[in-house]
């Protein structure tokens, strides 16, 4: 390691680290970049092989670069994603070093600062920002045994119908990743249950704009924290095939059979709560009162946006959902596959801080952490409900860039001597 001191360590060189980057190199602030493998390496493998952005060009990106070779209205793919931070990294001049791992990091004891450990060798660093995201350890719940005679994996090693084992498959899980592998593998040919929890399900588009239009002008982007009791729920958008409304009673009807959550399993048998039908009403409730909103907004700011109707139009229940299933014999469905789209679990067991709650999750105001000099970037609701998005992280990396020079402030004052003081005072 050629500089062994820096201002700041930035760990990890995803979406959230260069954004934080950006920010630090327009205050001056010396830092330094470090990411165990390469730029933005998650949407490169971390990532099925057909997933494009839940988010239009014009939308999913940094202010002061566009995706190039890509219409606004269109969804970036996960290569193009990447190619654009690596782009974006070469565009600022972010000191980036990939292939570095981070170790380690402790506070220095008797002196200010942070020694951080990594495989080429230790950096001292005043402050550290943990920019590694929320996606880290994926999260399978311990319901089917691991050697229960069913292939199982998360969504995250999913990359394509091809890989698995002929047959076919329940997805667990209904957010964005697990609606959308789903529909591919149905597409595909095969047979899927799909297990539905709580989600929100807004409009794709509605009345000629994208939702991500939407929540931006009725300032849903802006909310603080989730409304209470809704800190589980996911949300069901998709990008795919040029932008498509996730409608569970449409995927129904076309052969997907809905399933509750998850519950137990026995002898084969996979039981599920009672509630996939509750859930499913209750995401056409949420999308029908952002369709009210958006008509609000337009009749009180005088828009003349083209009337859509057929938006309303939810169809017919299905009748797995009339009739939802119990239980679930496996092999007698031909369920050779489970794919568990269930989230994932923070790791920050590198960062030795007085910073986290005992299941390990960062305490922090709006990525301010509860020990001075750390700060968090890139996590869902940092400050807002956009924070974890492409163009949410950015603004949070401005507010951890303004915070870390607010202390770097009150690092440099020296107080007076005194013998200043004394002369001061005879003055």
């Amino acid at each position: 390691m050629q500089n062994t001191r820096t201002e700041v360590v930035v760990v990890g060189g995803g979406q959230a680290g260069i954004a934080m980057s950006e920010h630090l190199g327009q205050r001056g602030i010396s830092h330094v970049v470090l990411e165990k493998d390469r730029i933005a390496e998650r949407w490169r493998t971390g990532r099925w092989d057909s997933l494009v952005a839940n988010g239009p060009a014009w939308h999913d990106r940094f202010p002061n670069r566009e995706f190039s070779g890509i219409e606004p209205e269109s969804f970036a793919g996960k290569d193009q994603v990447a190619q654009y931070f690596e782009e974006y990294v070469a565009q600022i001049g972010a000191p980036v070093r990939t292939g570095v791992q981070v170790n380690r990091v402790t506070r220095n004891q008797g002196r200010p600062g942070f020694t951080v450990e990594t495989s080429e060798g230790s950096i001292e660093a005043s402050y550290v920002v943990a920019a590694t995201g929320p996606f880290q350890n994926p999260v399978i719940p311990q319901i089917v045994p691991a050697d229960a005679p069913v292939n199982q994996i998360h969504s995250s090693g999913y990359r394509n119908p091809d890989q698995l084992p002929a047959g076919n498959v329940l997805v667990v899980g209904a957010g964005s990743s697990g609606v959308q592998i789903a529909d591919e593998l149905h597409r595909s040919g095969r047979q899927v249950h799909l297990a539905v929890g709580p989600h929100d399900r807004p409009p794709r588009r509605y009345r000629g704009q994208d939702f991500c239009w939407w929540l931006g002008v009725l300032n849903k982007w802006e909310m603080s924290a989730p409304p209470q009791g809704a800190e589980h729920v996911t949300i069901a958008v998709s990008g795919a095939r040029g932008g498509q409304t996730v409608n569970f009673r449409a995927l129904g009807r076309q052969g997907i059979t809905l399933v509750g959550r998850a519950s137990s399993y026995r002898d084969g048998v996979l039981r599920f709560d009672p509630d996939v039908a509750q859930n499913v009403a209750r995401g056409d409730a949420n999308y029908l009162s952002i369709l009210d909103e958006a008509d609000a907004y337009i009749e009180r700011n005088g828009l003349d946006f083209p009337q859509e109707p057929e938006a309303r139009e939810l169809g017919e229940l299905p009748a797995c959902l009339a009739d939802p299933l119990a239980e679930l014999d496996l092999a007698a469905a031909g369920i050779t596959t489970v794919i568990w789209a269930t989230g994932f679990s923070v790791d920050y067991s590198w960062l030795e801080a007085d910073t986290f709650d005992e299941r390990g999750r960062p305490r922090h105001q709006k990525g301010v952490a509860q020990e001075a000099g750390v700060y968090f970037l890139g996590l869902p609701w940092q400050s807002r409900r956009g924070s974890s998005f492409i163009w949410g992280v950015w603004h949070d990396a401005q507010y951890i860039a303004d915070q870390i020079g607010i202390q770097r402030a009150y690092a440099a004052h020296q107080p007076m001597t005194a013998s200043a003081l004394s002369s001061a005072a005879s003055a």
